[in-house]
């Protein structure tokens, strides 16, 4: 007991950010096309990203071991192509996700790394469910699902095309009553990897 008194938890997540140039017709599309569905709650667009490992809450303490686990080593390039809107669960949807097709699978082989490496050092259980690259859009309200999307609206041009990601992320989440606020603790220039 006295463990924890001396280093604080903190609720964090490993995740790619979004390049501008794809960020800003996502907010844009994704406002047309979810903004009117009752129920949704739109993600704010500081909260857009592709979650790559979940931590849950951590000691404080382990926040650099954490960061140098996922972020010392030079990482990608990944490339990702927006495939479409899911809800998700599909019959009755709890949110509204973007799917992201990895090419050559190259993110999900990163992902898996930084999963075992983490379970190796007792940080961290692997999700039994295969990863799935994806930004979430809109939420609903707790035990409220969502209205199935009868015509997925179809992405258009400028977000069908494939991009880079240019960041990994260690964030700090904190809960609050407007949602949660992310805080970079630490992150990796992805672009380095391609020199």
């Amino acid at each position: 007991m006295p463990e924890r008194l001396k280093s604080p938890r903190l609720r964090s997540f490993v995740a790619l950010e979004l390049p501008d140039a794809v960020l800003e017709p996502l907010v844009e599309w994704r406002e047309r096309s979810l903004g009117d569905v009752p129920g949704a709650r739109l993600v704010a667009r500081a909260s857009l990203h592709v979650t790559l490992v979940f931590l849950g809450y951590q000691y404080e303490r382990d926040v650099a071991q954490i960061a140098n686990l996922c972020l010392a080593e030079p990482a990608g390039p990944f490339e990702l192509r927006p495939t479409g809107l899911s809800g998700i669960p599909p019959r009755r949807p709890r949110l509204f996700a973007l799917g992201l097709d990895d090419q050559n699978e190259a993110l999900a082989r990163w992902q898996g790394e930084l999963s075992e490496r983490l379970h190796a050092a007792r940080l961290y259980e692997p999700e039994k469910r295969p990863f799935w690259p994806h930004v979430t859009l809109a939420r609903g309200k707790r035990d409220r699902p969502l209205p199935r999307l009868a015509d997925p609206p179809v992405l258009p041009a400028v977000l069908a095309r494939p991009f880079v990601p240019e960041r990994a992320t260690l964030y700090r989440s904190t809960l609050t009553p407007r949602g949660a606020v992310y805080e970079p603790l630490a992150g990796i220039d992805l672009r380095a990897a391609t020199l």
